[in-house]
């Protein structure tokens, strides 16, 4: 029952995509949290959607037209110049607090990130957070062009780590996708950071905990 390796989901997990509410509200005062919830809603149905209809673009491009949409959807005067400073902001997401002194806690393991960013996306935010040293690997969807949960995701950390699926521990804060990559076979640990109840996917999480540092926590006690 050892854990071999550890993945983690970027967006949500390691960052706090909603770090964008305030240059959103810089540029639309009190609209910022709407806009940046539903820009966030329509990312994820967008990922969701292009992998059904085996229509895949990266996820640059599924972010722009999800902010697209939110601003038309909310009457906002979403100028280019406005776009480009709201995309870039997303290559400079701020990690959730506990993020850095975690992952040196989890240091032994090898380390990588499972994402549907896109690589550029992806090595950006990791640098631009000061990141890039603590993974052994950044994982994305864009290498089989299909978006979480689908299973050849998942499947990008056994081939790259080198062992088994219940051999990898799988570290999300979101729901759907912890039960996708349960459901694959990964021991996930779900980070229910606001205490929502568990999807009704037919899969559980391994371990719900509430930071970073339970992960450590629950690792110490299993090895």
């Amino acid at each position: 029952m050892t854990i071999k390796a550890l993945a983690f989901d970027a967006y949500g997990t390691l960052f706090d995509v909603h770090s964008v509410t305030a240059l959103c509200d810089e540029f639309f005062p009190d609209r910022g949290a709407a806009l940046s919830q539903l820009w966030r809603s329509k990312q994820l149905e967008y990922t969701w959607l292009r992998s059904l209809m085996s229509n895949y673009e990266d996820f640059w491009h599924v972010t722009e037209a999800a902010l697209s949409f939110a601003g038309e959807a909310l009457k906002l005067d979403l100028t280019d110049d406005k776009q480009a400073r709201l995309m870039n902001a997303y290559l400079h997401l701020t990690p959730y607090p506990d993020v850095t002194s975690a992952l040196k806690c989890l240091s032994h393991l090898p380390l990588a990130i499972l994402s549907n960013g896109a690589p550029q996306m992806l090595t950006e935010v990791v640098a631009n957070a000061n990141l890039s040293a603590e993974f052994k690997h950044l994982l994305s969807v864009d290498s089989v062009k299909i978006f979480k949960p689908h299973a050849s995701v998942y499947q990008l950390a056994p081939d790259t780590f080198g062992v088994a699926p219940h051999e990898i521990g799988f570290v999300s804060s979101n729901g759907w996708d912890v039960a996708g990559a349960a459901h694959f076979g990964f021991r996930t640990f779900w980070i229910n950071r606001n205490k929502q109840p568990p999807e009704k996917l037919g899969a559980q999480a391994f371990r719900v905990v509430s930071t970073l540092h339970d992960v450590a926590d629950e690792l110490q006690k299993m090895n």
